[in-house]
């Protein structure tokens, strides 16, 4: 029986892309990341509710600088733990020590009795997650292969979006029922989960020595320029791009209820469309990665993110908002599992956790920026950064474009590609090239 159980769950794995250590990875983020989004709903409604004497603040701005700090803390660790990762050799035991600084810090939430307590949590919070994430996507970069990367790494960001969907649909039920706490131990107890199962199913992969060095342990640099390639940077700006767009109305909620004549359950409805949306298309937006190339869908990506981004200011109703989540969910898919793809295919051998963790950064960043952004943004006009956050997934195709190189080898998309890019530089500068050629 275990045996046909195990033969099945390979194949599956081979269906979507996958392989095993993959599911192992992905279903062990699974539970740290419901753990962790159950308080996406619930940290705006507990801000409003503690004393803030030390930060005379409006609401949304305490909001938006709650949520951006633990994004600033771990994307500003991430390529240092990525480093330490490397350096170690062990990927594993940092996974664990990460979720565990995530699990004590979101316990110690029901302890809070200021603002002030809430930013030291989630200090420690964002140092858990550095920890862990790095490490992760090196083991994901290991055990993956170029040709079904995108499948894989589309895999991995659905079970971990799936979390996502479950958590803030739990936070805003939990909330409503039994309060705060209720919300608070269900988060730390997903967590706890995540760390068993990462215990119990994900082994150990040792990276190989870093490309071109005799002796990777004596010339190791945890800030190597020689890792930050153009299509490294590209990829980590997409991400950076993607998270702060879908990410602006978490500082909005409390203006989003109001004007939409909602609660927080609606609003967690609408929250979650996006993970709902990635659920749906980020495994065959990511195969599709591995067929057509990845730029083509990360550019398609930014692009349809764009208006579904900037109409958010506009929307009437709680369908409408619905409905836009849905779309940016389809944009960040096509982002998403192409970006980390083109990240470990362009990986060096030793360095893997710390070019990974650029592109994680990027994506940390954004959700730090993009609802503090909108939080400062909002007090003078409600639709002014979701305009802003439109423009910069226009500027950020525009930057994939001409700086990232495509690493799955199709003639048609790079015909395509090379006359697109060669119309945008215009024609002196598609002569010089038909000339250097």
């Amino acid at each position: 029986m275990n045996q046909k159980l195990s033969d099945i769950i390979t194949r599956f794995a081979r269906n979507i892309g996958a392989n095993r250590a993959v599911l192992a990875l992905s279903t062990a983020r699974l539970g740290d990341a419901v753990g962790n989004s159950i308080l996406f709903i619930v940290i705006p409604l507990y801000v409003a509710k503690l004393p803030a004497p030390w930060f005379p603040l409006a609401e949304p701005v305490r909001v938006g600088f709650l949520i951006a700090l633990y994004g600033l803390v771990n994307s500003s660790l991430q390529p240092v733990m990525g480093g330490l990762s490397d350096r170690l050799g062990r990927r594993k035991p940092l996974i664990l020590l990460g979720l565990a600084i995530m699990g004590f810090s979101t316990f110690a939430f029901v302890l809070a009795s200021r603002f002030a307590d809430l930013l030291i949590l989630r200090v420690l919070q964002g140092l858990g997650v550095a920890l862990s994430i790095p490490a992760s996507m090196a083991l994901m970069a290991s055990a993956t292969q170029q040709q079904t990367r995108g499948g894989s790494m589309g895999t991995y960001s659905t079970m971990r979006m799936l979390g996502f969907t479950i958590g803030p649909l739990m936070g805003g039920f939990l909330f409503e029922r039994f309060g705060f706490n209720a919300a608070f131990y269900a988060g730390a107890g997903f967590i706890v989960l995540g760390m068993v199962l990462v215990q119990l199913w994900v082994d150990e992969v040792r990276p190989a020595p870093a490309q071109g060095s005799p002796s990777p342990r004596r010339s190791f640099r945890v800030f190597d320029r020689s890792l930050l390639t153009a299509g490294i940077v590209g990829g980590g700006i997409a991400t950076f791009i993607m998270a702060s767009d879908f990410s602006m109305i978490s500082s909005l909620e409390v203006q989003f209820n109001t004007r939409l004549g909602q609660g927080a359950l609606g609003f967690s409805v609408a929250f979650s469309a996006l993970m709902v949306s990635r659920l749906l298309f980020q495994i065959p937006l990511g195969r599709l990665s591995d067929r057509i190339g990845r730029k083509p869908v990360i550019v398609g990506g930014l692009l349809l993110m764009a208006p579904a981004t900037a109409l958010l200011g506009v929307v009437g109703t709680l369908t409408q908002l619905t409905g836009l989540r849905l779309f940016q969910g389809l944009a960040s898919a096509a982002i998403a599992a192409p970006a980390f793809a083109l990240a470990a295919d362009l990986a060096t051998k030793g360095g893997e956790a710390r070019q990974m963790s650029i592109i994680t950064s990027g994506f940390g960043f954004g959700i730090a920026i993009g609802p503090l952004m909108s939080g400062v943004l909002a007090v003078s006009s409600f639709e002014l950064p979701f305009l802003v956050g439109g423009l910069l997934s226009l500027v950020g195709a525009w930057i994939v474009l001409r700086m990232v190189p495509e690493t799955v080898r199709s003639a048609a998309t790079h015909g395509f590609l090379a006359s697109l890019v060669a119309r945008m530089r215009g024609p002196v500068d598609a002569r010089e090239e038909d000339g250097g050629r």
